[in-house]
């Protein structure tokens, strides 16, 4: 597999950021990105679709953002929730080095780092929030929905969102058959992407 994969662990090439203009809630920030991670000329429309479901949240939730890329999700989720502990996960070393560097410019605490085999195996979650990778492929896309649902705390939620023609109804299908004591549902279709809701009852 090239090295070239914003799925990669250590993209090939120089680490080279740029300085990008991004909006969140209503308010303008400035944060940096850098070649060979996911979407890094801006909030690509998916993430800004499921960005939009984040609403109030209980304080001192425990969030996950599976696929952190160079930051938008977690960082919107500590704007939205101060109080709350938000776990950001990659493979990709440069996405965390990225993530790290925008938590620190926009000023929030609330994010732990991490790659997903040092993400400690007890913390259980009270939400999940995905643009998952979907081009790492099925096997490797069911492998990470089978590592992290689980996880969820009884009557949690994650959302995911999927471009319809990189395959969300095969993946909510899926899910439905995988996660048969989860309740799963497409809650939105909006400019082309699924935003499909896994509820652990």
């Amino acid at each position: 597999m090239s090295t070239n994969h914003y799925f990669s662990e250590q993209p090939e090439g120089e680490f080279k950021t740029k300085e990008i203009n991004i909006e969140l809630f209503d308010t303008k920030y400035k944060v940096v990105t850098a070649g060979n991670v996911f979407s890094p000329d801006h909030i690509d429309q998916g993430t800004s679709v499921l960005l939009k479901h984040i609403n109030e949240m209980e304080p001192n939730s425990t969030l996950l953002d599976i696929g952190c890329g160079w930051g938008p999700i977690s960082l919107a989720l500590a704007l939205a929730s101060p109080a709350s502990t938000i776990y950001a996960i990659d493979v990709n070393q440069r996405s965390l080095e990225l993530t790290r560097i925008n938590a620190e410019r926009l000023g929030v605490n609330n994010i732990i780092i991490t790659t997903p085999e040092d993400l400690p195996t007890e913390i259980q979650f009270d939400g999940i929030w995905s643009n998952p990778p979907i081009r790492v492929g099925k096997v490797v896309l069911h492998e990470i929905m089978q590592s992290w649902l689980p996880r969820l705390k009884s009557k949690s939620e994650a959302l995911l969102v999927v471009q319809k023609n990189l395959g969300a109804d095969s993946l909510q299908k899926w899910l439905q058959d995988e996660f048969k004591e989860f309740s799963t549902e497409r809650i939105e279709t909006s400019k082309g992407f699924r935003i499909i809701s896994v509820i652990k009852n």
